[in-house]
């Protein structure tokens, strides 16, 4: 079992940035892919980006590259997503979710591929 925790939401402006943290309980985090997710009022939750569990692949969805990045610290069993260049349309709950995965290299972008989920940290946009 892991328990992910989400830190870091908060109230942004335009063009503002925002670091949030996933936080994982258990021993071999290594072994977990994890990937960040969104949902905004009315829309279905989204993929946003993915780390391998090595930490040594990544991917975004188009809409986030250029301005987010996702990044690991395996020793502290976390990962990040530093978000810059923050739209109105970033508003939303942010979740991360981990699985399990014997390939340290791989990632994954579909909800249905992961496990477990943390209860989400929001993220508003404020003009």
């Amino acid at each position: 079992q892991v328990q992910l925790v989400e830190s870091g939401g908060g109230l942004v402006q335009a063009g503002g940035s925002l670091r949030l943290s996933c936080a994982a309980s258990g021993r071999t985090f290594s072994t977990y892919a994890v990937g960040w997710f969104r949902q905004a009022p009315g829309r279905e939750r989204e993929f946003v980006a993915a780390i391998s569990g090595s930490g040594g692949s990544t991917d975004y969805t188009d809409s986030v590259k250029g301005r987010f990045t996702v990044s690991r610290d395996n020793a502290k069993n976390t990962v990040y997503l530093r978000m810059s260049s923050l739209k109105p349309e970033d508003t939303a709950v942010y979740y991360c979710a981990a699985r399990f995965t014997y390939y340290s290299n791989n990632y994954y972008r579909a909800k249905s591929q992961y496990d477990y989920w943390g209860q989400g940290t929001q993220v508003t946009f404020s003009s």
